[in-house]
């Protein structure tokens, strides 16, 4: 019998090589972020002293003109240092053309947004890559990433135990959730054990025992099953209407809610498809909830063939209509509207990255989810192991993330900055030097106890 130790070969080789994909992938985004910094200071005349990727002890580095370039050995950021940027010294004035302090509070406000700006143009330029490629980019709805129950499978053992369309799952096994994923996470770390959920219903609270189904996955091992409470499906909610189908001719609308076909209510959305798909040519009445009103279509299902999986032609049912699904599939149709198609996503994901941003901090999601470079380094080698279109993917993703978290106004962060910069406009004067001191080591203070936090988070995971 054999062992997986942490010491092991084959653990060191996994450790390297997340390791060295960690270091690619932060490299990349702290390198653009501090290019932005460094080319908006060069093109207003401020002299650069030092660009650094990572801090502490230098590691290599040259001198290039009047800026040393620089690799040092903490590779958790980077910085630029600028001629004048601590101010208190006296300078000549021919200095003061060059120097930090000194220029016009456009000009620093400039330079300091570009840091972040740099990010959502690396994120830009990757996003209109793969589009341009014909890769499809998948914007999630944060909303539908929530715990909320959207259908129930007949008889199975949510419906069983009596939760509700429209419960909102708050706990489970004692363990705060805030999306499906953290649910299926402890449901297949029960190993088909009964599962205890609180939920919200309206404004109580109410607590359920359930006792996972198991489903053998054909494509994994037998002692591998997926556990099922279902919950999992899809709701019989319209997310699409394709043109000159029977659905578009029936005048079946996006939202609309299918509650019965014929006889048969209708409460997840592989019960419609499934009867769809065996109704080729067969005309169906269907009950659909529109904005909370009733009423009835008519729709005949197409026949499509199709193959079966042990290979035999079937004729089945098709009405033309998508699922409304857990985000958004962007396309580009030609490589000359990637450009345009490329904000596009930028903007979601972006749009998607500030509302999560306010729900941990309101705590709708919970903080769990707050990651460190642990979870970093684990998720740039799940990607890398998928290709360079995943990673370029996860490179775009995360300088999205990197560049809102620094404008956010905490001190030492680049948003820090520039919300003095901003009180500095209003006020007509700085601030005073005292108060900003002690932003700034309320600043620290913050940002310390946030990394604390996300390293937390990354042992936890770890040892799950």
């Amino acid at each position: 019998m054999s062992s997986f130790s942490l010491f092991s070969p084959d653990a060191i080789f996994i450790f390297g090589q997340k390791l060295w994909w960690f270091l690619i992938v932060l490299g990349v985004l702290v390198t653009f972020h501090e290019y932005g910094h460094y080319l908006a200071a060069r093109w207003v005349g401020v002299k650069v002293l030092k660009f650094s990727i990572g801090f502490g002890p230098k590691l290599v580095g040259r001198q290039i003109g009047d800026t040393e370039y620089v690799v040092s050995a903490i590779p958790l950021g980077g910085y630029v240092k600028m001629f004048g940027e601590e101010g208190g010294e006296t300078i000549s004035a021919e200095e003061q053309k060059v120097s930090f302090i000194h220029q016009s509070l456009p000009h620093k406000m400039l330079i300091v947004a570009a840091g972040p700006g740099f990010n959502f143009i690396l994120s830009y330029l990757v996003f209109t890559g793969m589009l341009a490629m014909g890769s499809p980019l998948f914007v999630p709805n944060i909303d539908k990433m929530l715990p909320v129950v959207e259908a129930i499978t007949p008889d199975s053992p949510a419906a069983l135990s009596g939760l509700e369309l429209g419960d909102r799952i708050t706990r489970a096994n004692e363990e705060d959730i805030s999306t499906l994923g953290e649910l299926y996470q402890i449901l297949n770390s029960t190993h088909g054990r009964p599962v205890t959920l609180d939920i919200m219903r309206g404004n109580s609270s109410k607590t359920f025992i359930v006792t996972p189904t198991t489903r053998v996955n054909k494509d994994a091992p037998k002692d591998n099953p997926i556990y099922l409470l279902g919950i999992e499906d899809h709701a019989p909610v319209v997310g699409k209407v394709m043109p000159d189908t029977p659905a578009k001719i029936s005048g079946l609308q996006p939202e609309d809610r299918i509650t019965q076909i014929n006889e048969t209510p209708i409460v997840t959305w592989s019960q419609m498809t499934e009867i769809v798909r065996k109704s080729a040519g067969i005309p169906l009445e269907m009950q659909v909830e529109r904005k909370g009103e009733p009423l009835t279509v008519s729709i005949t299902p197409e026949a499509h063939t199709a193959t079966s999986p042990d290979g035999e032609m079937l004729s089945i049912g098709r009405i033309g209509i998508q699922i409304s699904g857990r985000g958004t599939i962007l396309r580009s149709s030609s490589w000359y509207l990637a450009p345009w198609d490329g904000l596009k996503a930028t903007w979601d994901w972006c749009e998607l990255t500030v509302i999560g941003v306010v729900k941990l901090v309101t705590g709708e999601i919970s903080s769990k989810n707050i990651g460190g470079p642990l979870m970093i380094a684990n998720v740039s080698g799940e990607h890398a192991e998928q290709g360079l279109g995943a990673i370029m993917w996860l490179i775009a993703i995360l300088s999205i993330n990197l560049g809102i978290l620094n404008l956010l106004p905490i001190p030492v962060l680049d948003g820090g900055h520039l919300f003095f910069f901003a009180c500095e406009a209003i006020l007509g004067r700085p601030l005073r030097e005292r108060s900003r001191e002690i932003a700034q080591q309320a600043g620290i203070l913050v940002l310390f106890c946030l990394m604390g936090y996300a390293f937390w988070n990354d042992i936890n995971r770890l040892l799950q």
